[in-house]
């Protein structure tokens, strides 16, 4: 059972560096199960989704990118692409509400469309959530586009989430009436509700979640729903903590350790145990910073998931592997 059995847009940031491209990529790949039709995209123009995926870089339109995690029955579903960005969203939108069709591509010719995004940021926003609500919204009525079941945002960084998403409040100072203050305060009302969840994803050091828990706190003063936070890059547990514990306190069994190494034929020359009772201490240090930043994260009263660290750097089996993470921890 998923725990965001209500949602349909799935609101994916983090502090830069922790991994958000792949758990949103990954978390994609898990809700696209039993036939269900999943949308993938991001605003950052960065074509991370492309890199992700190993495909040539995306334009600004839906792309069938792959197939969903399979069930044991063997059915999956289908993960859909998009890479928006705010200049085609904004000939779009000219196209659509004031029908200037062949006008607003002269414009963006003339460079007005790049100027008009880059004085007004609010607009830019409202222009990059626009096109995520429409395909959010859609229903079987609109024959030639497709229905999604679920839309997965990669979003900007937790830093300038609440900005990203409040969109209403970001033009109060610039349009207060008008179709663009209409269309922003028709979307926050989907951005507000429960169909929408903001997930935060972090790793275990202090400043990424004493940012996610920053995050969570503006998120909720905007009234904005706060999903779960994902653990990144998650180190295997190898000790024992009693193991852990004497390595920090410098008590490790010196001749035990030796006797080990001889044992499995490693010869024990001058400094090799005390380099690795060194190693030993420093990794017992980092661990226990893990342990601590682990239960700031289990009191930000919010669900939490776990993902591995991927030794070989992460590929498309990669993703597949932390979908199944995902799906067997409740966030799909």
């Amino acid at each position: 059972m998923s725990d965001w059995p209500k949602v349909r847009l799935h609101v994916v940031t983090g502090k830069g560096g922790t991994g958000k491209s792949t758990v949103a990529s990954a978390l994609a790949l898990a809700l696209a199960t039993r036939g269900r039709n999943v949308l993938l995209c991001e605003v950052e123009g960065r074509q991370g989704i492309a890199r992700m995926f190993d495909v040539d870089p995306l334009p600004y339109q839906e792309r069938r990118l792959t197939t969903g995690l399979p069930e044991p029955d063997g059915g999956r579903g289908v993960v859909h692409a998009l890479h928006i960005d705010a200049e085609s969203a904004l000939l779009e939108y000219l196209a659509m509400y004031y029908r200037l069709g062949r006008a607003g591509k002269a414009l963006d010719r003339f460079g007005v469309i790049e100027f008009a995004t880059t004085i007004a940021p609010g607009v830019r926003d409202v222009l990059l959530t626009g096109k995520v609500y429409e395909a959010v919204q859609r229903n079987s009525r609109n024959k030639l586009a497709i229905e999604y079941d679920a839309v997965v945002l990669d979003a900007p960084p937790t830093g300038r989430i609440t900005q990203f998403l409040n969109v209403s409040n970001e033009l109060a100072g610039l349009a207060k009436v008008g179709p663009i203050k209409s269309q922003s305060d028709t979307m926050m009302t989907l951005f507000r509700s429960p169909r929408t969840a903001v997930h935060l994803v972090t790793v275990l050091e202090e400043m990424p979640v004493q940012e996610t828990a920053d995050g969570i706190a503006e998120l909720r003063g905007a009234r904005l729903p706060v999903g779960g936070v994902v653990v990144n890059q998650v180190r295997p547990r190898d000790l024992s903590a009693a193991d852990l514990a004497a390595a920090r306190a410098g008590t490790l069994d010196r001749g035990r350790l030796e006797g080990d190494l001889v044992d499995g034929g490693i010869v024990v020359g001058p400094g090799l145990v005390d380099g690795l009772l060194v190693e030993a201490a420093d990794h017992a240090e980092r661990r226990a910073l893990e342990d601590s930043q682990r239960a700031i994260v289990a009191g930000l009263d919010v669900p939490s998931y776990e993902l591995p660290r991927m030794a070989g750097g992460i590929d498309l089996g990669g993703l597949y592997e932390l979908a199944g993470l995902l799906r067997e921890q409740g966030m799909a």
